[in-house]
């Protein structure tokens, strides 16, 4: 017999409860203030190549450096999070993080501030544990809107690190900036070990020796197209990124700006504006836009710096520039991660661990031919290598042909599944670019 019309519909299974707001708040927090300590020498590349006596190249080795060191803790450290309890590997790694910034406020010379720099850019990746952490917490239907917010933090401090640090130190010195850090760093581990709940590793990555742990995470990057593309994407973007930020203290330092230290870091305060953005892609993510606002990003970054180079000799212009550019910067990230973490749920430490290894090479890249370019051809140099790496990219993203209309599905499926075969090749289209 049917069922009357006018009967009760049965009841909706319940939703998954997300992580609390307050923890959210705490992880976002704690990635913007890890994550800053990579960026303070941006802004003072000019003072510290005076203090030590070396040139405009030489100097931008610095940011290189940290950098290298932050890709290889992604590759060699970050899949740790797969197999040891999180709270407990992210109070190790703040720790040394620690001494790395006392070392490096202390250095008597460029070598061991540049060895300090690249010792804390191997243990900052305690962002990259935190930030799946925050996926793992939460369900399916707001993954994207979780890391989006987690996000937001990491992204703000990478952006008001370069006006907090060039302040500080225009008001006492840079040495002050690493030594300041180092204490605030030293209460964030407090805080830490104290608030984030333990959460054990699957069994199933638990078992594997650290051997395997690496090996799998080399097999991630050839059994998933939409993790390689995503890498390489974010490759282009972070190493324009890293150009546009390694490049302009030198930009407005000299003529016609004359710019001081504190007025450097009150520049790199527009760029702030577009950690707004990082919400916004968690939601478009969530609404299965990741492909158009992909290409959208790219095209905004090119002409963000297209907008640079025709106003060089314009604040306002400039300003615009930096602004737009982060926030393609911070979608495609977003974006990213989005697409990546749906991939195998059992190994979302590794997939983070591949995807920012390969992007943050590619703002090593970034910073070291910035440098070069500005050095070569000055800061018409610098907008046209920035202008083309997105556009790269938006060339490579024109080639994927591939239609993925039950990917939301098939990513609950594979989040869910119980067997070995999560990480197969056909999980990882199914997964892959709405």
């Amino acid at each position: 017999m049917s069922q009357p019309s006018d009967a009760p519909a049965p009841p909706s299974p319940p939703t998954a409860p997300g992580p609390p707001r307050a923890l959210i708040v705490l992880l976002a927090v704690a990635c913007g203030l890890t994550v800053a300590n990579l960026y303070y020498a941006q802004p003072l590349l000019s003072e510290l190549g005076r203090t030590f006596g070396v040139g405009t190249v030489t100097a931008g080795a610095l940011v290189t450096v940290s950098q290298l060191g932050y890709a290889a803790g992604l590759l060699f450290v970050v899949p740790l999070g797969d197999v040891v309890e999180k709270r407990r590997l992210a109070t190790i790694l703040l720790s040394l993080t620690v001494g790395a910034l006392v070392l490096a406020g202390a250095a008597p010379g460029f070598a061991v501030l540049l060895g300090a720099l690249l010792i804390a850019g191997t243990t900052l990746v305690v962002t990259q544990i935190l930030v799946p952490f925050a996926a793992d917490l939460a369900p399916d239907e707001s993954r994207g809107r979780v890391v989006g917010q987690v996000m937001s933090g990491l992204l703000t401090g990478i952006l008001l690190s370069r006006a907090v640090g060039s302040l500080l130190a225009d008001a006492t010195n840079w040495r002050v900036v690493y030594l300041t850090s180092a204490g605030l760093m030293t209460v964030l581990t407090l805080v830490l070990r104290s608030a984030l709940p333990r959460r054990a590793p699957h069994p199933h990555a638990a078992a594997l020796s650290y051997g395997q742990l690496l090996r799998s995470t080399a097999r991630l990057l050839r059994v998933h197209p939409a993790l390689r593309r995503r890498a390489l994407y974010q490759a282009a973007m972070f190493g324009a990124f890293s150009a546009f930020w390694t490049t302009i203290s030198f930009l407005l330092t000299r003529a016609p700006f004359h710019y001081s230290q504190w007025q450097v870091g009150l520049f790199a305060l527009a760029g702030a504006g577009g950690a707004a953005i990082a919400p916004l892609a968690g939601r478009w993510a969530d609404r299965g836009l990741v492909r158009p606002m992909t290409a959208a990003a790219f095209v905004a970054a090119a002409l963000a710096f297209a907008v640079a180079g025709l106003g060089r000799h314009s604040i306002l212009a400039l300003g615009a520039a930096a602004v737009v550019l982060d926030m393609a910067a911070q979608t495609t990230l977003v974006l990213g991660q989005h697409v990546v973490f749906q991939l195998d749920g059992r190994a979302r430490a590794r997939l983070n661990s591949a995807f920012m290894a390969v992007f943050f090479v590619g703002g090593a890249v970034g910073s070291q031919a910035g440098s070069y370019a500005y050095h070569a051809g000055g800061w018409t140099a610098v907008t046209l290598f920035g202008a083309a790496l997105p556009l790269l990219a938006l060339l490579l993203w024109t080639t994927d042909r591939t239609h993925h209309r039950k990917d939301s599905r098939v990513a609950r499926t594979v989040l869910t599944s119980s067997t070995p075969r999560s990480e197969s090749p056909e999980d990882g289209r199914a997964a892959a670019e709405r």
